[in-house]
């Protein structure tokens, strides 16, 4: 029996069910949510790093948004308004498109 111990997407258990295998599952806290919703960005950005094709790591980073999304929700935020910070940061600061590489100051 695998053990997985880890924050998963709320379909997965009913998905496990319907492939005829039973999940044990437990409702995190609060604290515990946070803690492993960092643990779980962490996991999908490495697995993005490691990803071998294009399409690996567009669906690495769908999980990162997927994750980010409720990183949003917990600290007080709707994705409107964590993309409402994005693009003020990107009208005061730009974005990385023109791949700009700062190498030093003097």
């Amino acid at each position: 029996m695998p053990t997985y111990n880890k924050l998963v997407r709320d379909r997965i258990p009913q998905i496990i069910e319907e492939s005829g295998s039973s999940p044990r599952t437990r409702i995190l806290s609060d604290d515990e949510y946070g803690q492993h919703l960092q643990i779980k960005l962490r996991e999908e950005t490495e697995e993005y790093f490691s990803a071998a094709t294009s399409q690996e790591a567009l669906e690495e980073m769908a999980d990162m948004l997927e994750v980010m999304r409720a990183l949003a929700v917990r600290h007080g935020a709707s994705w409107g308004q964590l993309e409402a910070i994005r693009a003020k940061k990107a009208e005061a600061r730009g974005g990385f498109e023109e791949r700009v590489y700062l190498i030093d100051v003097q």
